[in-house]
């Protein structure tokens, strides 16, 4: 089973950090496309290593201090298993230096294209989260909003 962790930025349980998924299968999906900054990570590290991790290659910024509040696990529909933190912190997204991926592009053209993890990184209400957000990952918000 694949498994991936993560942090959600958080301003006084209001707002979110988000991050739009980057390359060419979102570039024209706004609704749904967006994520918690998070990554896969492999049995031999924690979840919490791997979250802190993933947020520093995919924002290209160190985790904020704070204390990381355990928020769960879900299982996506795929089948992965994903465990968020919540942190308390601000972060200009401005500030922020995407990792990149790699693949080819086009399909069957031979050729290998970089493309950032997240193309944009932005601050959202909670509301608006609800509709940024990978419906996978609504229950992080859920869960967020209990902590409050």
């Amino acid at each position: 089973m694949k498994r991936s962790a993560g942090i959600l930025l958080h301003r006084s349980h209001r707002e979110v950090l988000l991050g739009h998924m980057g390359g060419p299968f979102y570039a024209k999906k706004d609704d749904g496309a967006w994520s918690i900054p998070k990554g896969e990570y492999e049995p031999d590290e924690t979840p919490e290593a791997a979250a802190r991790r993933e947020f520093a290659e995919e924002l290209g910024l160190p985790v904020p201090d704070g204390a990381l509040v355990p928020l769960g696990e879900v299982k996506q529909s795929g089948g992965k298993l994903v465990t968020i933190w919540a942190l308390e912190a601000d972060l200009d997204p401005a500030q922020v230096v995407p990792g990149t991926f790699s693949m080819e592009w086009p399909p069957r053209s031979g050729k290998t294209q970089e493309f950032p993890e997240l193309d944009r990184v932005a601050w959202f209400s909670l509301d608006e989260a609800r509709t940024k957000l990978f419906k996978s990952q609504h229950a992080f918000l859920d869960r967020l909003t209990a902590l409050a």
